[in-house]
């Protein structure tokens, strides 16, 4: 860790990991009289929640990610190329991890063990994988920027614009401030809920030491404290492009947020002096006047070069600076959070929705920002959310928490609409622009148009089969909804592929994900029984393929969970090797270790009810990004590819074909 001290500013700028982070040296002291100090009512509306135990109560005692044992992943590797390779590839393959293991494979062990013995605040991977996300010169979205949608209000008069975008604005905020003075709930998985997520719960861990917190919760109590480091990026944050490696940064000094709408800026504080929430109508004046421009759209929407390759968006923002715009930049780079207002209807459209929450037109967004709450007119909502400071696990859990609280407590409501007066306290942005720019933009935008044009997006819902028939069933949902993509896959095209399935690391200091490759040897023999016109094998059999296929899924599952998947630890080992100066190992030479990485079928599941609809983009040009939900009655997915590569719709298809046929192998007598 460096730090780099300006001069005569109170701010300390640090930078971990390639995230440059503004630091306040100490926070501003209240100005409150007596007569100002809030109230129990007043704490209701300041925080989302108001827990007894410290947001980062247990971030000290949790678990370092392990480092795997090098021959066990060797063997985790060769399984997981066995399903793909033909024999002879194999043959090849397994004679490199064997050169590996008795050659440069101990040393670079012994290298990654030594230096993560030296950083042990952190995991072996964390760096490696910083470096990996902000050095990609890839456009951050569809290829990296995943998105979800909030399930609709229960009452439709909630689904209003105005109204929803004024109740997600502040739960939000009482979700940032929860966050930041640490009496958010810490991030616990709960194996029994109904017995351990209470007062009692959190009344014994206040008195366990820090240091021995995390396993005093899963010995005591079956819970698991997960790592919330993540959470500090949500809000104040942003990407900012720089020539070769992008850095993450933290302003968490300001009190205002950015709203976009028609490609136009708009900002306003929410936070008052005393950096209390202003009142529910205050805020929804200030939205109200941006709602209620009724001037042209942005003639120089500069939100679509944030659609633009790393390095290009680098030397245009730098220009955008220098022309006059550093103030705008600032103060969209330092916002709380950044709200965006459409201005089209979704609701009624599906894949209109779901292209819209993925990617849009470019113009009324800002890719780089942590992450964007998009509104749609109707009122459909969603976030757009940056992956290289995080994962889905603190998306999702500020996600589930804020639809929780519009649900539950909403500040603003229907009748309060007519009552309100628009605020002219709102400033909108000025953008100072010129031929260079104005260039910039119209290329931008002719080649966001062209690109979005070649994705393929579909989607699919099977009712009356989901998480409780799997149960009565004895098989994993996940391990089912997996097998489907792979015998969708080949129906589609009679072979097996690298398919690469997120599992979270999240019960680990710093942990970010690992892989579960669930092409497996299992899967290839039911997929290849199932689609065998001439086979003979009984339904008895292919159900009890099928509970073997969720078997190994589940013991896959499991490693992955507990650090003991084998990518991220090949991946560091990859890394070492240069560090090391040493020459290129066998076992990255060879191109099955690349074709294995090739992820034809990239998946990750957003089952949650807070969750309507969620996807991302294929992560190669020839490949499937796949976005699935698993509900007690019912499974879907999204797809996405580039429609000159592969072909969404009969994808989809067969996706409905293979579930069907598993579902119905499952109710054959």
């Amino acid at each position: 860790m460096s730090l780099l001290v300006a001069k005569r500013l109170k701010p300390i700028y640090v930078k971990i990991n390639g995230c440059t982070i503004l630091l306040p040296l100490q926070r501003p002291r209240s100005t409150q009289t007596a007569a100002q100090i809030r109230s129990k009512d007043d704490d209701d509306y300041e925080y989302i929640q108001k827990s007894i135990l410290n947001t980062m109560r247990f971030q000290g005692g949790l678990p370092r990610l392990p480092i795997p044992e090098l021959k066990k992943t060797c063997e985790r590797y060769l399984s997981a190329q066995k399903p793909i390779l033909i024999e002879e590839q194999f043959k090849h393959t397994e004679s490199c991890v064997q050169r590996f293991l008795v050659g440069d494979g101990p040393k670079l062990q012994t290298g990654l063990k030594l230096t993560n013995f030296r950083k042990r605040h952190t995991s072996y991977i964390t760096e490696y994988w910083f470096d990996m996300y902000l050095r990609d010169r890839k456009p951050l979205p569809i290829n990296y920027n995943p998105f979800m949608v909030f399930t609709p209000e229960r009452d439709p008069r909630y689904e209003n614009q105005l109204v929803k975008s004024t109740n997600l604005l502040i739960s939000s905020i009482r979700f940032m401030k929860s966050l930041r003075d640490r009496v958010l709930e810490p991030h616990v998985y709960h194996m029994f809920p109904e017995k351990t997520d209470n007062e009692k719960y959190r009344k014994v861990m206040r008195l366990v030491p820090s240091s021995l917190s995390f396993y005093g919760s899963m010995l005591l109590f079956k819970a698991f404290p997960l790592d919330m480091s993540q959470y500090d990026n949500l809000f104040h944050s942003t990407r900012i492009p720089e020539l070769e490696k992008d850095m993450i940064q933290i302003d968490n000094t300001t009190r205002h947020v950015v709203v976009m709408r028609k490609g136009h800026f708009y900002t306003f504080n929410v936070l008052d002096e005393n950096d209390h929430i202003y009142p529910p109508k205050e805020i929804a004046s200030s939205l109200k006047f941006i709602l209620s421009d009724d001037g042209d759209a942005a003639r120089n929407p500069i939100g679509v070069l944030t659609t633009t390759e790393r390095d290009s968006w680098a030397v245009t923002r730098h220009h955008l600076s220098e022309i006059g715009n550093y103030d705008l930049l600032k103060t969209i780079d330092s916002a709380i959070m950044l709200l965006v207002l459409d201005e089209e209807s979704v609701a009624t459209d599906y894949k209109k929705l779901l292209r819209t929450f993925l990617h849009g037109s470019g113009l009324n967004r800002w890719f780089d920002k942590s992450f964007s709450l998009i509104v749609a007119k109707d009122g459909t909502a969603g976030v757009n959310f940056e992956h290289s400071w995080g994962d889905g696990v603190a998306v999702l859990r500020y996600f589930e928490d804020v639809k929780k609280d519009i649900d539950e407590k909403p500040r603003f409501h229907p009748e309060d609409v007519d009552s309100i007066s628009s605020n002219a306290t709102v400033r909108k942005l000025s953008v100072i622009s010129d031929n260079k720019i104005d260039a910039a933009i119209a290329e931008a935008k002719k080649q966001y148009n062209e690109w979005i044009q070649e994705l393929g997006v579909d989607y699919y819902i099977y009712g009356g089969f989901g998480k409780k028939e799997c149960k009565t069933f004895g098989v994993s949902p996940d391990a089912i909804m997996q097998l489907a993509f792979q015998l969708a896959h080949y129906k589609q095209e009679r072979e097996m592929v690298a398919t690469y399935e997120s599992c979270s690391t999240a019960a680990f200091k710093h942990g970010r994900t690992e892989t579960i490759r669930s092409c497996t040897l299992e899967t290839k023999a039911l997929c290849e029984a199932i689609t065998n016109s001439s086979s003979i094998i009984s339904n008895a059999e292919l159900k009890k393929m099928i509970i073997n296929c969720s078997v190994t899924h589940s013991r896959l599952t499991r490693e992955a969970a507990l650090g003991q998947g084998f990518d991220r630890h090949l991946f560091a080992l990859n890394k070492a090797w240069k560090k090391a100066g040493i020459q290129k190992p066998a076992i990255f030479e060879d191109p099955s270790y690349e074709t294995l990485n090739h992820n034809i079928l990239s998946t990750s599941t957003l089952s949650s009810p807070a969750v309507a609809a969620g996807a991302f983009g294929p992560v190669v040009k020839n490949g499937y990004g796949i976005g699935y939900m698993i509900q007690d009655n019912r499974l879907g997915a999204v797809a996405t590819s580039y429609q000159d590569q592969r072909n969404t719709s009969d994808y989809i298809q067969n996706l409905k074909s293979a579930i069907k046929d598993i579902h119905n192998i499952f109710l054959a007598k």
